[in-house]
């Protein structure tokens, strides 16, 4: 975190505050409760100066309560960088409302920078602490609460063998043309098979089904030999580029980096060629944790959720657990395709220590159903557990109480989390994660929660005004 210096006001800003600009009524309940809970920006002022030796001195740059005042405006508005940075250098609203005032706005690159220093961890904090902030002022009790899956995609195409033998040519060719560029004699010893990589690609990308008979394997297997060539012949490039002298400190470390990158992608090389040589020649199933389905997003999970429209998606699943105020008092994003039923009894838990009680009421779908999760909510003091029963034959009993006026009230609660999650995914960009790593991913889902958390607590304020007013009369 760098230094700045105290704002000064125009006297156009000045003229704007007398003639009675504000903020938009929702973000300016945002703005209040951060200003009431500034302890909030302490955990991002934490992550801001990790790992720097002096913090306090360099150049001036963005404050913690700017990066996480523009990091919330970004989800709530669901801008990308360059128009987050284009509004607030234009808007004198929102100059205040991100704490810039009269300071110059950086370059959107900026924004990226420090929003990537931000931990999931970090996220999870400050979410909780939010939630809590809501409980202190009467917005929330935590009495209902509903659960449910989604899934959040990485920013990849969809996976084929041949396009991910394609990507590791392109990939490692291009990194290998960039090490060319920086030795002093160039690289010595490599062919760039880009040309021919590609048009095998392609012709197995546009084969019938008639087609693929008959020359899907020959075409795979010369695929495949290219593949095979190029890393090789990359690995002998990097350990040629080891022995190069006379370069400066600029040079070595940018060489480094590249040799580093481009073992990495050998590496990722590998893997693709194994699972499509035993795939598509040896004709085995090759398991799904198994598998890679981007080099660029290798943290990507294949999900299959038994959905029509889609049966496979890529990316994390996402749980989460909504209270009846519409606040997001729990996430995770899982590892793999986590069966729902395995998510009930730590759900509780977590709803535990935030509220300090079980909820009187818990809601899923019939993905969340075990006679165990039933029977656990039951010994943690639920006194209605409305997931429906999935599989097997129903008992009078069970029939009965899916058929009562209770139960089918508490499923119409729980359809609700669904319309969150399309809020989630339409409007604070959740459906689909552009940066990359498995941190940034978490770190997106912590930003989009946040922002709706905030939003609703904003709402549920301005709604509770004329109450207040009332009973202070």
């Amino acid at each position: 975190m760098s230094r700045l210096p105290p704002p000064q006001f125009s006297f156009a800003d000045l003229e704007l505050r007398q003639q009675g600009v504000h903020l938009d009524p929702l973000l300016q309940g945002i703005q209040a409760f951060l200003d009431d809970h500034a302890a909030l920006v302490e955990h991002v002022r934490l992550d801001l100066v990790q790992g720097l030796k002096n913090p306090h001195t360099g150049r001036n740059g963005m404050t913690a309560s700017q990066t996480l005042r523009s990091l919330i405006l970004m989800r709530v508005k669901n801008w990308d960088y360059r128009e987050l940075r284009d509004r607030i250098n234009d808007g004198f609203t929102l100059r205040t409302f991100t704490d810039f005032d009269s300071h110059i706005v950086p370059q959107h690159d900026a924004f990226n920078r420090a929003f990537n220093r931000l931990t999931p961890a970090t996220m999870q904090a400050i979410n909780q602490a939010v939630v809590l902030g809501a409980v202190q002022l009467g917005l929330e009790d935590g009495k209902q609460l509903r659960v449910d899956t989604t899934v959040v995609e990485t920013d990849i195409h969809y996976p084929t063998d041949a396009t991910l033998l394609w990507d590791t040519v392109r990939t490692v060719t291009r990194l290998v043309e960039d090490l060319h560029e920086i030795l002093p004699r160039g690289v010595q010893g490599f062919t760039n098979r880009t040309r021919s990589a590609r048009r095998r690609m392609q012709a197995l990308e546009r084969m019938t089904a008639q087609e693929r008979h008959t020359q899907q394997e020959p075409t795979y297997r010369e695929l495949l030999r290219i593949t095979s060539q190029v890393l090789e012949n990359a690995r002998q490039v990097v350990k040629k580029a080891a022995r190069v002298k006379g370069l400066d400190v600029m040079q070595q470390a940018v060489v480094d980096q590249l040799r580093k990158e481009i073992t990495a992608y050998c590496q990722l090389g590998d893997r693709v060629i194994d699972q499509t040589w035993r795939r598509v020649v040896e004709g085995e199933q090759v398991p799904p944790e198994e598998k890679v389905y981007s080099i660029f997003e290798t943290h990507t999970d294949l999900i299959k959720r038994g959905k029509a429209r889609k049966p496979v998606e890529f990316g994390h699943k996402v749980f989460l657990a909504e209270s009846a105020q519409g606040l997001i008092t729990d996430y995770r994003v899982l590892e793999g395709n986590a069966a729902d039923v395995t998510q009930v009894q730590a759900s509780l838990d977590r709803h535990q220590q935030i509220f300090q009680r079980p909820p009187d009421l818990y809601a899923g779908d019939r993905g969340f159903f075990s006679e165990e999760n039933v029977n656990g909510c039951q010994q943690a003091g639920v006194s209605q557990v409305c997931i429906p029963q999935r599989g097997g034959q129903k008992t009078a009993e069970r029939e009965a109480l899916e058929r009562s006026r209770a139960f089918k009230k508490g499923q119409r609660f729980r359809a609700g989390i669904e319309g969150r999650i399309s809020v989630l995914f339409r409007g604070r960009g959740m459906k689909r994660c552009r940066a990359k790593g498995r941190e940034r991913f978490e770190v997106l889902v912590g930003a989009a929660v946040l922002a709706n958390n905030l939003l609703r607590i904003a709402k549920l304020l301005q709604d509770d005004k004329p109450k207040r007013r009332a009973k202070a009369a």
